[in-house]
């Protein structure tokens, strides 16, 4: 006799009130009828989650105690423009006119307690009104959020690794403050560039700011890294800044050495006297070699340290013609130098440095979910929608950690069963987190006296919502660890 097997995932769902079995397929064919129904629905009924959330963190009083008012007072309040805002871009519509598709969405009108939203030409006149103060507050809104969201996690990072890189934006009107630069893509096409660093442990933006296109001077530089020791969290005690060849000037090293930091920056510009005798290689079978040495470079302040790794150039098929001799022996190998201030051997210090290629994803993410719009052609607009953005993309980095942390902690076969969409969340782009967490249909109806959102017990995603939303709701009854004293080194108090 085969003996079967016991289907525990099957009893689980059995156990929290979902189908046994999956739902009966049903014929759809040019001739199936269709009619109206009077509930009302939403394909966004993951936006529960992000409700709960912002009501975790007290999102209103954050944006009420940091967020700078414009001049313009709309009768719906900036709470409301700006939250709209926030959710248009959250479930993945970048601009603005999209609010004619999502109005009467039974979730976003529920939230904001109206029975539609504004018009698309409300929010427009909202941007309008933004300018460079609006943008400064939004990075303080964030700051004070990065420092709850870490508090809920338990993170306690002491060294983080901070990645700065810059990006084009072409534009294609007469959008202020748009210069020629360097575009690799559209060559000779003006563009905005914009700066931005973010944090390598939690993949976050950290600050950004929206400039001309033309090439990062020393000077903007320096200023950009003196900054960004007023948005670290009070637990980070040391950074590490990892930068491409653009940023590297004596303005911007004097800038590291004075906020504390460490720092890798590649070098295009410098050419530093390397010692032919101290070459080595680390590893037997790779061809590649490392040296290191102190230089100061003209117009410097003092030497610094740097590294460098080289490799033999690929050696053209010998021919009957006649070839060019080689003068020097540097012409045989193609060098990456390094400027830094760490120490240890060479081969590791550029090994730190390679761990950076990832800012290029999430600078191609950000641009995905909204960078690479320009609304306007007035710059403070743009500069202030900017911020929007990036605080919208921060806002998802989030509800992935706080998924993520629903599920690590808890090792029970309920939570391996109901939580495994969760599973993994952190490395999924937002886009995956988007089919996830948020495009789930959910109805709107009214029980009793109260409002409730219903899920189908038919979709897979359902067990893992229902999961996240407990977790939510028993962290919006607990303590809040902000609220206790030397729990935690907060900086950002409200």
């Amino acid at each position: 006799m085969v003996k079967r097997r016991k289907n525990n995932n099957r009893k689980n769902r059995s156990r929290k009130g979902f189908c046994k079995n999956r739902a009966k397929a049903r014929k759809i064919s040019a001739s199936t009828a269709y009619e109206t129904c009077t509930e009302q629905l939403s394909p966004f009924g993951g936006l529960l989650a992000l409700i709960k959330f912002m009501d975790l963190v007290n999102f209103h009083k954050i944006f009420d105690s940091a967020y700078h008012q414009p001049s313009r007072n709309p009768k719906q309040g900036h709470y409301l423009m700006m939250v709209g805002i926030l959710m248009l871009l959250f479930i993945g519509f970048n601009r603005i006119w999209h609010f004619v598709y999502v109005r009467i969405d039974a979730m976003l009108c529920g939230f904001f307690s109206v029975t539609r939203l504004p018009a698309a030409s409300t929010f427009w006149r909202y941007v309008d009104s933004l300018g460079i103060n609006q943008a400064k507050s939004l990075l303080k809104v964030m700051r004070i959020l990065r420092e709850r969201v870490w508090q809920l996690c338990g993170f306690r990072f002491c060294r983080i690794r901070i990645n700065i890189d810059t990006t084009v934006k072409t534009v294609y009107g007469n959008q202020q403050g748009a210069r020629k630069g360097h575009n690799p893509k559209h060559r000779g096409k003006e563009g905005l560039r914009p700066l931005l660093a973010f944090i390598e442990e939690t993949r976050e933006y950290l600050i950004g700011k929206l400039r001309p296109g033309t090439t990062v001077d020393g000077a903007e530089t320096a200023a950009f890294i003196a900054d960004i020791e007023n948005h670290l969290p009070g637990c980070v005690q040391e950074v590490l800044l990892r930068a491409d060849g653009e940023f590297l000037s004596w303005q911007s090293v004097q800038a590291a050495i004075q906020a504390g930091f460490d720092f890798i920056i590649a070098n295009k510009a410098c050419t530093p006297f390397f010692d032919s005798d101290r070459w080595y290689r680390p590893f037997k079978r790779k061809a590649l070699q490392y040296n290191s040495c102190i230089y100061q470079p003209g117009g410097w302040g003092q030497p610094c340290r740097f590294v460098a790794m080289r490799i033999l150039k690929e050696q053209k098929q010998p021919s009957n013609q006649p070839q060019q001799a080689v003068l020097f022996e540097d012409d045989k190998y193609t060098y990456r130098i390094f400027c830094t201030s760490l120490a240890g051997p060479a081969h590791q210090v550029i090994a730190q440095y390679d761990k950076r290629a990832d800012v290029e994803n999430l600078v191609g993410e950000a641009k995905r979910e909204g960078l690479d719009m320009i609304p306007s052609a007035k710059f403070k607009n743009n500069y202030a929608f900017f911020q929007i953005v990036m605080l919208a993309y921060n806002i998802w980095r989030y509800m992935k950690m706080i998924a993520n942390q629903s599920v690590s902690g808890d090792r029970s076969e309920a939570a391996a069963a109901d939580g495994s969409v969760l599973k993994g969340i952190m490395s999924n782009t937002v886009r995956i987190a988007r089919l996830k967490l948020l495009f789930i249909a959910a109805k709107v109806v009214k029980d009793g006296n109260r409002d409730k959102v219903k899920y189908s017990i038919h979709d897979a995603r359902t067990p893992a919502m229902f999961y996240l939303l407990k977790f939510l709701d028993k962290a919006r009854s607990g303590p809040k660890p902000w609220h206790q004293d030397g729990i935690w080194p907060a900086r950002f108090a409200i």
